[in-house]
Parts: C-alpha cells; sequence; structure tokens
C-alpha cells in the first residue's frame, strides 16, 4: 500500500516523432513536393526564367504525383476509377495548357492528405503493439515440486499458480490464492485507487502490483486475458472505422468516371463527325479542367483544416479533416470518469467520528499514522489534515500492512488505517453510511478500538458542471457516463455534475457495447476517455477525444482528437467549431457546383474560351477557399456558445 502507484499503470511508449514521421514513405514524398512546390512559386514570383520554375514544379508533380498515379493504375486494373488518378490526369492536363501551377498545388494537397493518413495509421499500429508490454516478459510459475521457474506468460496455461512480487506486473488473469496486496488496475476497469487483494479475490494481467506479495492461479489462457481482449477490441473497431472517408470522395467514383466518359465524348465524337483535331482536344482539356473537382476539394479541405487550425490554438488537437467531419455529426457524447470527469487524483470528502472524539481529533490521529505513507489515500489525509491546520503528531515503527493500510505509533498509542475488509465480520454502521454515499471507506483504529471512518472519492475537474450543460446543449441530448468504477461512486459524480444516465462497473468490452447501442440506436457518438481501458470504446465510436495530460500512449493515439490542457469546455466548443465548419463545407459545395455546372454547361452547349474557362474555374477555387479561411478567426471558436 506504500509503493508508489501509476495511475494509468502503462510503460511509456515511443511517440512518433520527427524521425518516426519520415519513416513513413509517404510522408518523406510529400514534404519533398511541398519544398519543391515552395521553391517554384518563389522562383515565380521573383522572375526567375519560366525553365526554372517549370521544372521546379514538374519535379512536384514526380514527387507528389506517382504514389497516387501508381494507385489509380491499380485500381484500374480492378475495373475501379478513383479521383486520384482523376487529379493527376487533371493536373498533367492543367500543365499540357500552360497551367502547371494548379496542378502542382492539386498534387500537394493530394499527397500532403495521404501521407498525414498513413502517419496516423503507423502510429496507432505501433501504439496497439506497445499495449502487449503491459504484460511482463517473464512470470515466475510455481512447478510440481513448489519451486519457482521463469516462464513468458504466453505458456501459462489454466490451474498454473504463480508469484507476483511488489512492484511487479501481474502475468496472468486469476484468482490470489494466497498473500495480500494492493493492486493498480486503472488500465483496466479504470478504478483511479490501489484496489486491495485478499484470498479470493480476481486480478488481471498487466495490472500493477503493490507492496505486498500475491500467489495467483491462472484462470485464463494468455490469449483471453482482460488486456488481449483490449488489444483485439480495438483492432477490430479500427479496421471498421478504416473505411470512412469524407464525404466528398463519398461519390468520387462516380464523379471520376462521369468526368473521363464526358471527357472521351467530347474529344471522339466531334472527330468522328469531322471536326479537327486542334480545337478538339483544346475543347476536350478545357472541359476536363473546368470539370475537375479542383474547387470541390478546396471547398472541402481549406475549411476544415482552418478549423483544425483554430482548434489547436485553443488547446485542442483534432487528427484529420475526416474527424473534424465526424465531430460535426456528433448527436451523444459518452464520457468516462476517472481521469476525465474527474482527475484521477482522490481527496478526503468526510471524517465520521465514533467513540468520544471529534471529526478534526480522528483526521489528526490518521494523519499522524499515514504521514510517511506514498498511497494516494494517505498522501489525501495528510493534505487535507494540513489544510484545516490540524497538528500532525510525530508517529515511528510505521509499518505498511499490504492489502490492508497502515500500522503507526503516535503517542504511546497504536494507529491503524485500514480497509474495512481488513477487520472482518459485519460492516460498521458508519462504514455503510459512507459507501453508500458512493466514497471510498477507510477506518481509523486506535488501540483495536475503531475510532473513525474516512471518506474518499475522486476530485471532480473543475467547470465539469458546466462542460456537461454546454454538451446537452450543443448535441441536444444529455451526455452518457461510462465507467469500469463502481455504480455508487459513479451515481455519486454524475450527481454532481448533473448527468442523469449513468452505465457503471463496465469492462472494456462492455463499454464497447454501451457505445455500440448507442450507435443501433441511430446516434453519431463522441467518446471521452483517458485510460487503456477506454481504446476499445474510443475505436468503436464514431469520433474520439483523449485528455492530452494523463491520458496513456494508445489512448492518444487512438483518439481522433486530444484536448492538450484537460479542459472539459472543449469539448462542446470544438463540436460547435466542426458543425460551423461543415456549413461553411456545404456553402462552398454549392458555390464550386454552380461554376462547375455554368462552365461545363459552357463548354458544351457553346463555346467557352480556354482562359475564360481558366478564370472562372481558379475564381471559384478562390472563393471557396477565402471562404473556408473564415473559420481561422476567433469568432469561429466560442467555447461559452456552442452550436
Amino acid at each position: 500500500m506504500t509503493a508508489p502507484q501509476s495511475r494509468q499503470g502503462a510503460p511509456a511508449a515511443p511517440r512518433l516523432g520527427l524521425a518516426g514521421l519520415l519513416s513513413v514513405a509517404s510522408v518523406r514524398w510529400a514534404i519533398a513536393a511541398l519544398c519543391l512546390f515552395l521553391v517554384g512559386l518563389a522562383a515565380q514570383l521573383l522572375d526567375a526564367p519560366p525553365a526554372t520554375w517549370w521544372v521546379c514544379y514538374l519535379a512536384c508533380y514526380l514527387a507528389g504525383g506517382w504514389a497516387p498515379a501508381l494507385e489509380g493504375v491499380r485500381a484500374l486494373r480492378s475495373w475501379k476509377l478513383d479521383v486520384d488518378l482523376l487529379m493527376v490526369v487533371a493536373a498533367v492536363g492543367a500543365a499540357g495548357i500552360g497551367q502547371i501551377f494548379d496542378g502542382a498545388l492539386l498534387i500537394v494537397i493530394f499527397a500532403t492528405s495521404g501521407a498525414l493518413e498513413d502517419a496516423a495509421t503507423k502510429r496507432t499500429e505501433d501504439s496497439v503493439r506497445d499495449l502487449l508490454d503491459l504484460a511482463p516478459s517473464s512470470a515466475a510459475r510455481i512447478d510440481a515440486d513448489g519451486r519457482e521457474e521463469p516462464v513468458h506468460p504466453r505458456d501459462l496455461r489454466i490451474g498454473d499458480q504463480v508469484v507476483v512480487r511488489p512492484g511487479e506486473r501481474v502475468s496472468a488473469d486469476g484468482i490470489v490464492v494466497g498473500g495480500s496486496s494492493d493492486v493498480d488496475e486503472s488500465s483496466v476497469t479504470g478504478e483511479p485507487l490501489p484496489v486491495d487483494k485478499l484470498v479470493d479475490d480476481d486480478v488481471f494481467a498487466g495490472t500493477l502490483n503493490g507492496a505486498g506479495v500475491l500467489r495467483i492461479r491462472v484462470t485464463r489462457n494468455p490469449s483471453e486475458t482482460v488486456i488481449a481482449r483490449i488489444v483485439a477490441l480495438v483492432g477490430e473497431a479500427s479496421a471498421t472505422k478504416a473505411g470512412t472517408q469524407l464525404f466528398i470522395e463519398k461519390v468520387e467514383q462516380r464523379y471520376s468516371i462521369g468526368v473521363v466518359a464526358a471527357t472521351l465524348a467530347l474529344f471522339a465524337i466531334p472527330l468522328i463527325l469531322g471536326a479537327d483535331l486542334e480545337s478538339t482536344l483544346l475543347r476536350a482539356m478545357t472541359f476536363m479542367i473546368v470539370a475537375s473537382p479542383c474547387a470541390i476539394v478546396l471547398a472541402t479541405m481549406p475549411a476544415l483544416l482552418s478549423a483544425i487550425a483554430n482548434a489547436g490554438r485553443h488547446g485542442v488537437l483534432v487528427k484529420s479533416a475526416v474527424a473534424m467531419e465526424h465531430l460535426a455529426e456528433t448527436t451523444v457524447v459518452a464520457i468516462d470518469k476517472t481521469g476525465t470527469l474527474t482527475t484521477g487524483t482522490p481527496r478526503l470528502t468526510g471524517v465520521v467520528p465514533r467513540e468520544d472524539l471529534d471529526a478534526e481529533q480522528v483526521l489528526g490521529i490518521a494523519a499522524g499514522a499515514e504521514q510517511f505513507s506514498e498511497h494516494p489515500l494517505g498522501r489525501a489525509v495528510v493534505a487535507e489534515a494540513r489544510r484545516r491546520g490540524i497538528d500532525i503528531p510525530a508517529a515511528t515503527a510505521f509499518h505498511a500492512r499490504p492489502g490492508c493500510g497502515v500500522r503507526a505509533h503516535c503517542a504511546g498509542r497504536v494507529v491503524d488505517v485500514v480497509s474495512p475488509r481488513a477487520l472482518g465480520g459485519d460492516p460498521l454502521p458508519e462504514v455503510v453510511d459512507v459507501q453508500d454515499t458512493g466514497s471510498t471507506a477507510a477506518v481509523v483504529v486506535v488501540d483495536a478500538v475503531p475510532v473513525g471512518v474516512l471518506g474518499f472519492a475522486d476530485t471532480v475537474r473543475e467547470g465539469a458542471a458546466d462542460a456537461v450543460r454546454a454538451i446537452t446543449a450543443v448535441t441536444s441530448a444529455p451526455p452518457v457516463l461510462l465507467t469500469g468504477d463502481s455504480r455508487r461512486a459513479a451515481e455519486r459524480l454524475a450527481a454532481e455534475v448533473g448527468i442523469v444516465d449513468v452505465r457503471a462497473d463496465l469492462l472494456p468490452e462492455d463499454k464497447v457495447a454501451q457505445v455500440r447501442r448507442l450507435q443501433s440506436g441511430g446516434h453519431r457518438v463522441l467518446f471521452v476517455g483517458d485510460g487503456v481501458n477506454d481504446t476499445p470504446a474510443m475505436a468503436a465510436a464514431q469520433t474520439s477525444m483523449a485528455m492530452g495530460r494523463g491520458g496513456a500512449d494508445l489512448t492518444l493515439d487512438t483518439a481522433d482528437v486530444v484536448t492538450v490542457r484537460d479542459e472539459l469546455a472543449t469539448i462542446p466548443a470544438v463540436v460547435a467549431l466542426a458543425r460551423r465548419a461543415r456549413r461553411v463545407v456545404i456553402a462552398n459545395l454549392i458555390i464550386a457546383a454552380f461554376f462547375i455546372t455554368v462552365l461545363v454547361a459552357w463548354d458544351l452547349f457553346g463555346h467557352l474560351p480556354l482562359p475564360l474557362g481558366v478564370a472562372g474555374h481558379e475564381g471559384s477555387t478562390i472563393i471557396v477557399a477565402l471562404n473556408g479561411l473564415r473559420l481561422l478567426g476567433n469568432r469561429a471558436w466560442r467555447g461559452d456558445q456552442p452550436g
């Protein structure tokens, strides 16, 4: 009970920094394309010889366009035509009629988008592999002669017995058959406080043992442990979400086929009817330029990227345009308790005296016994005593009692601060009263006589109640609390912050089931959490947000959105921003579609001069791009005015 505990219980996983990003081939090519484009643009603006910037732009084409072109060719082999290939063809067509800048810009946009998607995918895959590190690399199995033998955890079988020493990770799901300790289970259940473990209690692989020694009988094979199921759930849910795309990409197949078919027809039919080659080719190329979805791409991406940049300035990292689009569709927020609505740090909520002592006397005695403890509850007792200005008596013979509590001598008396379970027999009435409020109870015992009961609860984040009200306003539905904590503790917290729908005592797979249940009811779910145990639900939800300061590495990588400063007010604010971005995108799409329709009709049924077609095409892209850039302004982020 005295060992320092890591709240998440997860080793720090290596982050995908600059070196990791550069290990992704598409990122390197995208950077090369961007650099070549910028060099070409600088040369063009500085009136360098045209050959100079043409070479730079053509090199940009090669760096950023070869991969989409190759993918497009592969798609053609499967009788599919995607917008990437159309973009490459349109870019080449633009260069063919002298508009090489426009084609290079289009290449850079698509290369960057693909690179970001590849990098995000690599991070998630690496983090899922890192999750396996929660299980130790070796287990101490007891053989038939009672001796310990080191084995790999994957070699353990149901019925085997293993020994887990202080500070080690539990090597298998099982049941305690000997010893006692406190175990940090936050990586699995999300429970913020170490849990006392005695004989016949369940333990989970990957959780962190405290100060005692445990003897455990294995009850699940390695492939069936809770941690293994988390890995499988994250992988399955991520694979399911991998097919999601931006709205505009969902119609790319039909649009691409239509444009290519119309271009070929516009070129072939006049030739068959006797038109001359040069004018026919010029008209077909003009059609491809004005019909190409450049304006539509810019109608979507600048708006969403501007919203992403705006959110970033306010401490919210939105990882992709897809995530921003999905945020706008949120109809209900499912939120974790520990580390999300709360800080994960316990606080003393009440002191119930017994015998002839008052509350301050009981607290002073308890603080004297706990002053050398490193347990979170012990630190909370000492902190509250100091806050109240209570004199803390000197203590000697301090001794931690793993799985039970602590013992010390204060003023010639033996003082124990212990779990109610350590007393045995029927629980004290005061303990029942404290636990009925959803608090964790500890009993203060002096010379074997219980003199008081302490109540503990997790610390609610500042502004949690206001954030819950704002979430309800922006989504038109109250948030749902999904937690692995006990129902009483969850309901206590929910009543404090104003949440009505509480679903407690959930393991990771139970959270996934609840998210899917909400989604089957027609909801678009935004899940907000911070722990490894939250990652399967994050992967299963339409969108997910992680708390950046205390979040586990896998959680941060799985989430679509990260709030850097752990401010709950950013949840409704970023959803409202996403909805504003969606309205801008819709307006831009209408503008782009109008220009394309007018220019295409003019080219088909009249005579559209190429310079005028290019001017109209570029004009529409400028209009929609500038409209999207409005989302960069502070007025677009109004955290106090959701909707």
